[in-house]
């Protein structure tokens, strides 16, 4: 059985030209080559401008850090920029900032694949877009990537006047496994209550790590075949797991869906695709979060693949408008 007809049809033909992911072909190098030269080439096909700042080592022993600051000054010719231009002026010198953690299950990618995205992003919405090189696995397991990710929001947040961003309006945001670490930076944000979040934007995250495992709440056939594949779910979350066996709150810094309790987290915008793998406990994540009162924004696209809003098609443009026009309303 295939799915592919059920794919929106501007990005059909594309979808099925994309291999499904074999972990004994491909494994881990694999996966993080087509993750730089297939995917950063689509994302960031020309050279785009940003900055770049260091978040420096920690006393624990995490390793200085690389991040990169996209501004809205820095992109012209974009539909978003006439706005992002009044939103600027009407805020003054503290700008909204998006701590933006990239995808690739915790196991691959760049902030540099996402310059591009992470340019137009800055733009649209009026924001400081500051995009952290956090640790992988499986050469670094968890809780390595969350402890980055999380200081690198404590930075942003200690040098908010340095960096021209107003320390009230900073959000998190990330897609798939980025997702997953921004929800999990929105968990520890409100336990630590040092910095006062004020989104968090999931973008189809990777919350669950019994996706795809006899342990799932769910296994509707109908998700996951194209993009985000089941083998590929479980090969990440067990290298990003590890020997890791976080009991209590600590749970769900690693797998945000097994978190106990949800109550006090930042409002919430999700958007998943209807094909997604990640569907049912995105949708499942979205629910507990408005049971617990969150402020809670919750995006289905019909026909929608994991990674659907990266490809042409009129499905992706519709996505970021309403996405772009949630988040200008929130942050």
């Amino acid at each position: 059985m295939t799915t592919l007809n059920m794919v929106d049809r501007d990005q059909r033909y594309m979808i099925e030209g994309f291999p499904a992911f074999d972990r004994t072909r491909d494994g881990i190098e694999g996966f993080r080559k087509m993750m730089v030269e297939g995917l950063g080439a689509m994302l960031t096909p020309e050279p785009v401008a940003f900055g770049t700042e260091s978040v420096p080592a920690g006393k624990d022993g995490r390793p200085e850090m690389r991040i990169l600051v996209h501004c809205p000054d820095a992109v012209t010719n974009n539909a978003g920029i006439e706005q992002a231009s009044s939103l600027r002026q009407a805020v003054g010198n503290g700008r909204p900032a998006i701590l933006y953690l990239h995808g690739g299950g915790m196991v691959a990618g760049t902030p540099e694949i996402m310059a591009g995205t992470n340019s137009r992003l800055a733009a649209s919405v009026g924001a400081l877009v500051f995009a952290p090189a956090y640790r992988l696995a499986p050469e670094h397991p968890f809780p390595a990537g969350i402890e980055d990710c999380y200081a690198a929001l404590e930075w942003l947040y200690d040098n908010a006047a340095r960096l021209g961003v107003d320390p009230a309006r900073i959000s998190v945001m990330g897609d798939s496994g980025g997702g997953g670490l921004a929800a999990a930076v929105a968990l520890k944000a409100r336990d630590e209550g040092r910095v006062p979040l004020k989104a968090q934007i999931l973008i189809y995250p990777m919350l669950d790590m019994r996706t795809a495992t006899p342990d799932a709440l769910t296994d509707d056939r109908l998700t996951g075949e194209f993009m985000v594949n089941r083998d590929l779910a479980r090969f990440a979350w067990s290298l990003v797991k590890g020997a890791a066996d976080p009991q209590g709150n600590k749970v769900g810094y690693l797998s945000p869906a097994l978190a106990e309790d949800l109550t006090g987290a930042a409002p919430t915008i999700i958007v998943t695709g209807a094909l997604d793998l990640f569907r049912d406990e995105d949708i499942a994540y979205a629910q507990r979060l408005m049971a617990s009162g969150v402020a809670t924004d919750l995006m289905v696209h019909a026909g929608a693949v994991h990674g659907f809003d990266i490809l042409p098609g009129e499905i992706a443009e519709r996505a970021r408008s309403s996405l772009f026009a949630a988040m200008r309303r929130v942050i």
